[in-house]
């Protein structure tokens, strides 16, 4: 009988192998390989589209290439979920690698903000089976004693797009065209795809403790899946165009976004998460709350330096550079630390120092203070999201069954995402309404900061929701009567 703790296969190697033994090297290599494509993409863009949107024109359109990709990315996550679900993570991952490609070929051709944004939203696709097909080979693959250190090393990736990304791409942009940043990457994904396409074929598929019919019945269950996420974009579009450009037309749409999306999510999350239910129900909410709190700060770090202080791109860089270093240390000190400490101590300690660096970040909106103080101050919230960030993935796969794990991967997946792409679109909403004319604004920048903390300070009073056995890290002591995953 099933006590809901995953189950390991008899043919997966020991533990003490550790992450580079032969029998783990490949598939290790192809995720990190991935991993700091994707990396360096997001902080390339981040950090150069101020120059962009000046070159495309189209400021009010600046939140929408950040939240058009995460809406993407939604989709992305529930199709690569239910493909997942049905066996093997080769297909996720091709039709994920190929959609990003076609992402970053449209938008390196872009001849205007409206197609970059269409861009974004396709490669937003691509990438979203890419972090979901990345965590279940994490819980298929590997012991518990191991992932707490494969995602610390996932974190790693970031460090090298981290310190070389953001500089290069502003040297770049500076030097010959923007467009290089979209382009360039091609031939670097076609390199990792072709190394991680035979280790995800290798990963033997779940092993199901329910019976055919009922796989057959959750299989099924896929379209309605793909149809609740698609009413969750909607409604998330119509939430987010309402803010974005306040008209009379905007209440209906704030209320009819929320009356779509709202039950869409209950139904993808599982039981309980809206009113963040004790325990995992809570777990993924939060991961919701992280996301916001961070990105929607982030994102427009780089328009703060460059627009409103008047610094050279290279700053922006450096900033972005430090919190990928400081994300990276604090997720190191979660995998040595959180089964000693337990995962209720880091979300709450990362929550914390988010909300420090948020609003550290303030007084560089001063012009008499100097704009160098945006690097450290910056690094802080990194450092924050570091601690927290791989805490709910940890707790997914401690509290989810093997044939569970791809649903309840891709909700905690959607609440991640989802909540980057509110947090980007209601700060690009923010900063939209607070730039006249087109020309960047304070007040804008100002609220959206404050924005950020906020939402922290709320993630941070749901911490206590999680419940004493999760917080410790112990593991289930009950056989669960009915499923975590989603009420689909």
């Amino acid at each position: 009988m099933n006590d809901g703790t995953p189950t390991t296969a008899p043919s997966r190697p020991d533990a003490s192998d550790g992450l580079w033994s032969p029998g783990r090297r490949a598939l290790t290599i192809g995720l990190v390989l991935n991993v700091t494509i994707v990396a360096s993409e997001a902080l390339a863009v981040g950090t150069i589209l101020p120059i962009v949107a000046h070159d495309l024109g189209g400021i009010d359109l600046y939140g929408w290439v950040f939240s058009g990709f995460f809406l993407g990315n939604l989709l992305g996550i529930v199709v690569a979920g239910m493909l997942i679900d049905r066996g093997g993570l080769a297909r996720p991952f091709v039709l994920g690698i190929g959609l990003f490609s076609l992402g970053l070929l449209i938008g390196g051709l872009a001849p205007s903000m409206e197609v970059l944004v269409a861009a974004r939203v396709i490669q937003g696709f691509g990438a979203g089976a890419i972090p979901a097909v990345a965590y279940v080979s994490i819980g298929r693959a590997m012991p518990e004693s191991l992932r707490p250190r494969m995602f610390a090393t996932l974190s790693t990736a970031w460090i090298l797009p981290g310190v070389i990304g953001p500089v290069a791409a502003s040297l770049v942009t500076e030097l010959w065209d923007w467009r290089i940043v979209f382009l360039g990457l091609l031939p670097f994904i076609a390199v990792s795809a072709t190394l991680t396409l035979p280790s995800l074929r290798s990963v033997a598929p779940a092993e199901m403790s329910v019976a055919g019919s009922e796989r057959a019945s959750a299989i099924a269950a896929g379209g309605r899946r793909l149809a609740l996420v698609g009413a969750l974009v909607i409604g998330s579009a119509a939430l987010l165009a309402s803010l974005s450009d306040l008209t009379a037309l905007s209440p209906i749409l704030i209320v009819g976004g929320l009356a779509i999306g709202v039950p869409a999510f209950a139904r993808l999350t599982p039981p309980g998460t809206i009113r963040a239910a004790t325990g995992l129900p809570t777990a993924i909410l939060l991961r919701g709350f992280l996301t916001f709190a961070f990105f929607s700060a982030d994102a427009y770090v780089p328009l703060a330096i460059q627009d409103w202080r008047g610094e050279a791109t290279i700053l922006s860089g450096l900033a972005y550079m430090a919190a990928t270093l400081t994300w990276t240390g604090g997720s190191w000190v979660n995998a040595h630390a959180i089964q000693r400490l337990g995962p209720g101590r880091f979300l709450l300690g990362g929550f914390v120092v988010l909300i420090v660096g948020t609003l550290g970040f303030l007084p560089v909106l001063l012009p008499g203070v100097p704009a160098w103080l945006a690097v450290p101050v910056w690094g802080l919230a990194g450092f924050g999201m570091g601690l927290a960030y791989s805490t709910p993935s940890l707790i997914v796969l401690r509290e989810s069954r093997p044939e569970e794990q791809g649903a309840l991967t891709a909700a905690l997946q959607l609440a991640d995402v989802l909540g980057t792409a509110l947090g980007t679109g209601v700060g690009g909403a923010l900063i939209a309404l607070g730039s006249p004319a087109g020309k960047t604004g304070v007040d804008g920048i100002l609220a959206t900061f404050l924005l950020a903390a906020g939402v922290a300070l709320a993630g941070l009073a749901l911490t206590r929701r999680l419940g004493a056995r999760v917080a410790a890290g112990e593991p289930p002591e009950v056989v669960r009567a009915g499923s975590t995953a989603p009420a689909i």
